[in-house]
């Protein structure tokens, strides 16, 4: 069945509906390619993303962390237990604040996240191959719009 016709198939039969359809299975695509690379490190893909996170901003909180991924800081805290748990991370009580926790990338996890970037850059220069400078900057332009889009109704929800 063609592309189109899938995305008839699928109950969008308006420009948006097989638009979102379109961008829906390229991000489901786009995750298997991710988590085809990163299966064998151990890491999941969620951990990857978090792992490079406290590579980029090395003294951050859990909840600037869950902030910044615009992810919950209970998931947070059950994948950096997961990530100490399996050697990647250490997690150490400060002094001022028992609370709070010093995360330091171990040289397991730095590992993980040098491969991690080389297979993220490889699966980015795949997914964009064939576009030019414009075109991508035009994609660019239009994801932010999209994002901006569903923010605005989000919010006009709550």
């Amino acid at each position: 069945m063609g592309q189109e016709q899938n995305a008839k198939h699928c109950g969008n039969p308006t420009p948006e509906g097989r638009l979102s359809f379109l961008f829906r299975r390229t991000d489901r695509q786009l995750r298997r390619c991710i988590e085809k690379k990163v299966n064998h490190t151990g890491v999941y893909q969620s951990q990857h993303r978090l792992l490079m996170h406290l590579n980029h901003h090395p003294n951050c909180s859990q909840v600037e962390i869950a902030r910044e991924l615009e992810i919950s800081p209970a998931a947070v805290a059950v994948s950096l237990k997961k990530l100490e748990s399996g050697g990647y991370i250490t997690r150490e009580t400060t002094e001022s604040d028992n609370r709070t926790h010093r995360v330091t990338i171990t040289p397991k996890g730095r590992s993980v996240i040098e491969r991690s970037e080389q297979m993220f850059w490889e699966t980015e220069k795949a997914m964009f191959e064939g576009f030019s400078e414009e075109e991508m900057q035009s994609l660019q332009q239009f994801f932010e719009r999209i994002y901006e889009n569903l923010l605005r109704d989000q919010q006009k929800e709550e």
